[in-house]
C-alpha cells in the first residue's frame, strides 16, 4: 500500500464527500424523523394507525437492516466496483425508495389508507432504502480515510469535519422533510427526502474530480480520475437490478408461510455471519493484523450497547416528545420531529471543538487512546438515561414535562456520540487490513445494526419482565463503561502501535 505523507491541511475531496454525505443524511434523517409518527398516526390523519409496540418493531427492523446491509455493500465495493461506483449506486437506489414512501402516503391518503397495496408500497420503499443504504454507507466513509496516513492526527480531525456534514444534513432533513411531513402531509416529507438524495448524487458527480484517484474500481489506470460512460452504464444497470430484485424478493416473501420466513431469516443472518467471518479470516494475515482485528471486534460488541440507547431518539423519544412534552411556544405547537434536531445542533456546536481538542491534546501528549474515549462515551450515555428516567417519572404523574428535559438528554448523548462514532470510523480505517477496509467497515456498521434493532425491541422485551426501559439502559452503559476502562491497557497493546 502506497505510503501517504502527513497532511498539513485537508484536501478538497474531503469537502466533496462532506456535502455528499450531508444530502444523504438529509434524506435519511428526514425520513427517520417521520417513520414512527407516520406509523402511529390515525388512518383519518393519513397514517397507518399502528399501536406503539408494532410501530417500534418496524422501526427496529428497518434501522437494524439499514446498518446490516453495509456488510454486503462493503464486500461488493472491495471485490468489484470500488467505493465510488458503489456510492453512486446506493444513492440512486435510496432516492427511488424515498419516492416509494411518498407514493404510499400521497396515493392512499384517505379511503384506501388501509389497503394491502398501500402496505406493499410502503414495505417496498423501506426495502429499497435498506438495500441502497447498504451500498452507500460504508464506502463513502472509507474514501474519507483513504486520504490520510493511519497515524496522521489530521485523520481524526477529518472524520469530525465529515461528521459535521452528517449532522448538517440531519438538521435540514428534520426541519424540512420532518416539518413538511408532520405539519402538511406525510407524503411531502418523504418526497423532500427523495429530492435531497438526488441532489447528493448530482453534487458528487459535479465534484468527482476532487477525489483524485481514491475510491475508483480495482485495476483502474493510475491516470484515471473520474468515472466514464461505461462506468455509468454499469451504475444505472446495477441500480435497476437492485430495485427489481428487491421487488421480486418482497413479492415472493409475501407468498411464503411464516415458518419458512423464520427459517430463511435466521439462515440469512447465519450466512452473513459465516460469510463475513470467512472473508475476514481469509484476508487477515499475521499476528499484528489479527491483534488489531480483535480490538475492532471487542469495541464493535461494546458499541451495540451505546446505540441501543442512542437510537431511542427516533423511537421512544419521538413518542415522548409527542405525548409527554409541552411543545407549546407563544401559542404555536412545535412539531415533535424537531426535537431530533437537538442532536444535530449539538454536533455542529461541539464537533469542531472536539476536533481541535484532539489535535491540541495530541500535541501535549495527552490525547486519550481509542478505548478510553469509548469509555467516556458510555459514561455520558449513562448520565443521559439517568436524566431521562427522572423525566419519565414526572410524565408518569400525568404532567407534560418541560422540553428542556429532552434537550439535555439529547445533548448528553451527543457528547457521548462524539466520543464513539467519528473515533470508531477513524479506528476502522487505521486498524483494518488494507484489503478489507470496506468489509470491516461493514462489520462496524453491523454493530450499529444490532444496536438499532435492540433500540426498537427493548421496550417490548422489558415490558414482559415489568422493568422500565430507561433505568435498564443506564445501568448497562455504566457496566460496559467500567469494563472498557479495565480492558483498555490490553486493547491499547493489541493495537500494535496504532493510536
Amino acid at each position: 500500500m502506497k505510503e501517504i505523507p502527513f497532511r498539513e491541511s485537508h484536501p478538497k475531496g474531503l469537502y466533496t464527500l462532506f456535502a455528499t454525505e450531508m444530502w444523504e443524511r438529509f434524506s435519511y434523517y428526514g425520513m427517520r424523523a417521520l417513520l414512527v409518527l407516520y406509523l402511529t398516526a390515525e388512518l383519518i390523519n393519513g397514517g397507518f394507525g399502528l399501536d406503539r409496540e408494532s410501530a417500534l418493531e418496524i422501526y427496529a427492523v428497518f434501522t437494524g437492516l439499514v446498518y446490516l446491509t453495509p456488510i454486503i455493500g462493503g464486500w461488493v465495493s472491495d471485490r468489484y466496483f470500488g467505493q465510488r461506483k458503489t456510492v453512486y449506486i446506493g444513492g440512486l437506489v435510496m432516492a427511488f425508495g424515498q419516492l416509494l414512501l411518498a407514493a404510499s402516503a400521497l396515493l392512499y391518503a384517505s379511503a384506501e389508507a388501509s389497503s394491502d397495496s398501500r402496505q406493499f408500497l410502503f414495505n417496498f420503499g423501506l426495502g429499497v432504502l435498506i438495500v441502497g443504504n447498504g451500498f452507500f454507507k460504508p464506502n463513502i466513509s472509507t474514501v474519507v480515510g483513504e486520504f490520510y496516513d493511519n497515524n496522521d492526527p489530521m485523520k481524526d480531525s477529518a472524520f469530525n469535519i465529515f461528521y459535521l456534514g452528517i449532522n448538517l444534513g440531519a438538521i435540514l432533513g428534520t426541519f424540512i422533510a420532518g416539518g413538511l411531513g408532520e405539519s402538511v402531509a406525510w407524503g411531502y416529507g418523504f418526497l423532500a427526502a427523495g429530492v435531497g438524495m438526488v441532489l447528493g448524487v448530482l453534487w458528487l458527480k459535479a465534484r468527482e474530480h476532487t477525489l483524485e484517484h481514491y475510491g475508483l474500481p480495482p485495476n483502474t489506470p493510475e491516470e484515471k480520475m473520474v468515472l466514464d460512460g461505461k462506468d455509468w452504464m454499469g451504475i444505472l444497470i446495477s441500480a435497476v437490478v437492485l430495485i427489481a430484485g428487491t421487488y421480486a424478493l418482497m413479492f415472493l416473501w409475501g407468498l411464503l408461510p411464516d415458518i419458512v420466513k423464520t427459517i430463511i431469516t435466521y439462515g440469512g443472518f447465519a450466512a452473513i455471519i459465516i460469510g463475513l467471518g470467512y472473508t475476514i479470516t481469509k484476508g487477515t494475515n499475521g499476528k499484528d493484523e489479527w491483534s488489531r482485528m480483535a480490538v475492532i471486534i471487542t469495541l464493535a460488541v461494546f458499541n451495540i450497547v451505546f446505540w441501543a440507547g442512542f437510537e431511542q431518539a427516533g423511537g421512544t423519544f419521538s413518542l415522548f416528545a409527542k405525548d409527554n412534552t409541552d411543545r407549546m411556544m407563544f401559542g404555536w405547537e412545535m412539531p415533535a420531529t424537531w426535537f431530533q434536531n437537538v442532536n444535530s445542533f449539538a454536533i455542529l456546536i461541539f464537533a469542531s471543538l472536539f476536533s481541535v481538542m484532539w489535535l491540541w491534546l495530541d500535541k501535549k501528549g495527552w490525547n486519550p487512546r481509542t478505548p478510553m474515549k469509548f469509555a467516556l462515551g458510555f459514561f455520558l450515555g449513562a448520565i443521559a438515561f439517568f436524566v431521562m428516567t427522572q423525566a419519565q417519572g414526572i410524565a408518569d404523574t400525568g404532567i407534560k414535562v418541560s422540553p428542556w428535559w429532552l434537550v439535555s438528554v439529547y445533548v448528553l448523548l451527543t457528547l457521548g456520540e462524539l466520543m464513539l462514532s467519528p473515533i470508531g470510523l477513524s479506528m476502522i480505517t487505521k486498524l483494518a487490513p488494507p484489503k478489507l477496509v470496506s468489509v470491516v467497515m461493514g462489520l462496524w456498521m453491523a454493530s450499529f445494526a444490532a444496536g438499532n434493532f435492540m433500540a426498537g425491541m427493548l421496550e417490548g422485551i422489558l415490558k414482559k419482565f415489568d422493568y422500565p426501559l430507561y433505568p435498564f439502559i443506564m445501568w448497562v452503559m455504566i457496566i460496559i463503561g467500567v469494563l472498557t476502562v479495565i480492558l483498555s491497557p490490553l486493547l491499547n497493546k493489541a493495537m500494535k502501535g496504532i493510536h
